[in-house]
């Protein structure tokens, strides 16, 4: 087993990909001469291709087959791509698949690769009739668990034993060169605790930010009472959100540098002693990065979206959450999280790990 092909399966989305990558690495270690393929969409296809135990990143082009079968011009064209793309699955001949996903699409890809042995989660596990395509079902612990423990799982029902917390992100190192240009440009405004705040969403999650006159109230506050030094990480649309908050603080704080790669925003973790923020792609990835982490949680699952290692949770129960009323216009949840609550668990994180 230990030098043969293993193909992985979770096609999205970029959170359920970091959350994933531990489970596989730790893979990885238990079969150090295997070689390990993994089949994902677009947006994740850089990340994983700069993960050591990932030897093999194969592209599912989800976007451009879906514009292609609505199109009649580009319809054969498209189910030809398709074809093409299974036969050249089953030519790589894997010894063995794990679907991590659980859905209809990671099914069949399980199933169309001829692989002999197909191992994914049971019926009460999995969606769209997932199941069906396994051969080899893993049953899940009847209680809540986090999506790292799900992922976890897959293997301890393999009978491989893991340790859960020991598995970090893999940063480049180009990657450690450019942020490191920037603390050199930044150090004399650094001092400890630095503290990494990350207060934006992507645009399809909104009903995740906390409001930005909070952000602004708790960074001065940290500044103040902790003489912390705040610096404020930011993607793609949000710079303009994340500077609104800063002009709205009495202190200074600092603009992290504009990260191109999640493993570039990783290095930026690296550096600091504390992340702050909502239920997000880098909040996961500081989890990674093992720094504490205070985390934020409005109408999303704090088990299941729970981070990866040290970490303290600050939510209101208002009723109604969690829920999956994305759409909600009042969100009561998350504007219920006062300021004062989350500058105490920063304090008491803190606390323990200095």
């Amino acid at each position: 087993m230990d030098s043969h092909k293993i193909l992985v399966l979770r096609l999205s989305a970029v959170g359920d990909v970091i959350r994933t990558l531990p489970a596989v690495k730790a893979l990885k270690e238990h079969y150090p001469s295997s070689l390990i393929t993994w089949i994902v969409e677009e947006s994740s296809q850089a990340f994983l291709k700069s993960q050591p135990e990932v030897d093999e990143v194969i592209l599912f082009p989800r976007k451009r087959w879906t514009k292609g079968i609505k199109s009649l011009r580009r319809l054969w064209g498209t189910i030809r791509e398709m074809w093409g793309f299974i036969i050249d699955l089953r030519k790589q001949k894997f010894d063995m698949v794990l679907d991590f996903h659980g859905i209809l699409k990671s099914g069949l890809l399980s199933f169309l690769s001829n692989s002999p042995v197909r191992i994914g989660y049971d019926r009460k596990s999995t969606k769209e009739m997932n199941f069906l395509f396994s051969n080899a079902k893993v049953e899940l612990p009847k209680v809540r668990i986090s999506r790292f423990q799900r992922n976890m799982s897959l293997l301890k029902g393999m009978g491989i034993e893991v340790k859960e917390n020991r598995y970090y992100l893999h940063i480049p190192r180009e990657d450690q060169e450019y942020v490191e240009s920037f603390i050199r440009t930044s150090s004399a405004s650094l001092k400890r605790p630095l503290i990494a705040i990350h207060p934006g969403t992507s645009t399809k999650a909104l009903f995740k930010r906390w409001m930005p006159d909070r952000y602004a109230q708790l960074a001065d506050q940290l500044v103040r009472e902790l003489r912390a030094t705040i610096l404020f990480t930011w993607g793609a649309e949000e710079l303009e959100w994340v500077e609104g908050i800063r002009k709205m603080m009495k202190e200074p704080s600092l603009l992290g540098p504009k990260t191109l790669s999640l493993t570039q925003l990783g290095e930026v973790y690296r550096y600091c002693d504390l992340y702050i923020g909502g239920d997000t792609g880098p909040m996961h990835i500081a989890s990674l990065m093992r720094i504490p982490v205070v985390v934020m949680y409005g109408p999303t699952d704090p088990i299941e979206n729970e981070p990866f290692g040290n970490h303290v949770k600050v939510r209101k129960i208002v009723g109604c959450n969690p829920c999956h009323q994305y759409s909600c216009k009042e969100l009561i949840c998350i504007k219920a999280i006062s300021v004062d609550k989350v500058f105490k668990a920063t304090k008491e994180i803190l606390s323990i790990t200095t």
